[in-house]
């Protein structure tokens, strides 16, 4: 029985041996990776000359993976015996595939000689706005071209630079991928040229973020009247960056950025960031001189809306608290919640510059970390000259992560603060009750009669 134990063993282990497939000889060894190496070089070629076809999300995916398999494949032919190496060449070099036209050197260049055949979406797709919307930018910041570069300014063409910083702020591309998208030197040239066009960004267009400009506050008014907010001038939010640093900012009616303020430390709370901010030392020019708006029960200054993170203000109007808005029908619950529509507008206005900048939510780092405050600003600017430029916004809206939620204030409240938004609550009460289309024309006529005194 022992005996024929061992012959059933040894059947069966030639059976497997004679199931196991042998090793391919050297000519179909070297026909299948002569096979792989030409998939790969067409798959390379068509990333490289047909990318204007692609998504920029997609080339972006794509790209690494094509690359990884080139190395793969020129890895695994420098381990075979050179006269295989040789074979495998000779057998790529007899199927050579048909000659492309010449092509522009770089995915930019190419896609400026195109611009003519390709749809509209190319450039939003690849810059975050339109192409006319692109070069008015180009003419506005006025960036130096190679002639005239100096020591601190590289020598690009103005397009290039431009165009390689807004691509890498729109996709968060590495800046490897941006050289070689953009013709440029090296992976530090991208890195340079992306910062060098943020600082002018911050530079040139800085008036777009002028507080104190004339008039800048009273073309606020009339859309804030129309959510039913009567001298309202901003609605200020806060919002965390990369995870790195908090930025606070002011926006209009429309979603425009009035004043930002950023580089504050993710540890400190909305109440310790406001008062070291020049939006509070400012306060009382910007807001001084201005008609008050007479309402029933009294009259209201100029003010600015609030979150529950911050103190109550002469002009900075917070919502009621859980505790004093229990009654949904109650003065103080339909406060808070014309309150939270006009506070929707400062996280609308990040939600928008995060979907259009994707570069803001990557994790920040050293000395890029130190960086990160400037091409917050820059996004901003963008997003107010992307608004004077009538571009639309951007359909997604990125939303802050659930930590992102700061704790509300709970110190002492102003005295004047609660008087104006108590007036305000007794207003907003009264609309809610007798809201007809005639209250409804009232409340604009209203608007207007403060807007015609500002």
């Amino acid at each position: 029985m022992v005996a024929a134990g061992r012959k059933r063993r040894s059947r069966s282990a030639l059976a497997v041996v004679a199931a196991t497939p042998s090793p391919p000889s050297p000519p179909q060894l070297t026909s299948l990776l002569a096979l792989l190496a030409s998939s790969v070089s067409l798959a390379l070629r068509f990333a490289s000359d047909r990318d204007l076809l692609l998504h920029p999300s997609q080339t972006l995916e794509l790209d690494p993976l094509v690359l990884a398999a080139a190395r793969g494949v020129s890895r695994l032919l420098a381990m075979l015996p050179l006269h295989l190496q040789t074979l495998t060449l000779t057998s790529m070099s007899l199927s050579p595939p048909a000659p492309s036209p010449p092509l522009p050197s770089s995915w930019f260049l190419r896609l400026l000689s195109e611009s003519h055949s390709l749809p509209d979406s190319a450039w939003r797709d690849a810059f975050r706005m339109s192409r006319p919307a692109f070069f008015q930018l180009l003419h506005s910041l006025a960036l130096s071209d190679p002639a005239a570069a100096s020591s601190s300014s590289l020598a690009l063409p103005p397009d290039h630079k431009l165009g390689a910083a807004l691509f890498r702020l729109a996709h968060a591309a590495p800046a490897r991928a941006v050289a070689r998208r953009f013709g440029l030197p090296s992976p530090a040239v991208a890195a340079r040229a992306f910062y060098e066009v943020c600082r002018t960004i911050a530079d040139r267009l800085a008036i777009l973020l002028d507080l104190g400009a004339p008039d800048r506050i009273a073309r606020a008014v009339p859309g804030f009247c129309a959510l039913s907010l009567p001298n309202c001038c901003g609605a200020l939010g806060y919002a965390r960056i990369g995870d790195a640093v908090i930025a606070q900012a002011l926006v209009d009616a429309e979603g425009r950025f009035l004043d930002v303020s950023v580089g504050w430390d993710t540890a400190m709370a909305p109440a310790e960031i406001l008062p070291r901010t020049k939006l509070y030392s400012s306060q009382s020019l910007v807001l001084a001189n201005a008609p008050h708006g007479e309402l029933i029960g009294g009259s209201v200054p100029r003010y600015f809306l609030g979150p529950a993170c911050c103190p109550m203000l002469p002009w900075l109007v917070t919502p009621y608290n859980d505790m004093d808005a229990k009654n949904g029908m109650s003065k103080e619950s339909i406060f808070n919640n014309v309150h939270s529509h006009g506070m929707r507008l400062v996280r609308n206005a990040f939600g928008h510059v995060r979907s259009r900048w994707r570069l803001l939510d990557e994790c920040w780092k050293g000395e890029c970390q130190e960086a990160l405050p400037y091409v917050v600003v820059a996004g901003c600017l963008l997003h107010n000259f992307l608004i004077k430029c009538g571009e639309p916004d951007p359909e997604e809206i990125q939303e802050g992560a659930a930590a992102e939620l700061f704790s509300d204030f709970e110190g002492e409240k102003d005295k004047e603060g609660e008087r104006i938004r108590d007036v305000l609550a007794v207003h907003l009460s009264l609309l809610g009750m007798f809201y007809t289309y005639s209250s409804g024309a009232r409340n604009v006529a209203l608007c207007s009669f403060l807007t015609a005194q500002q």
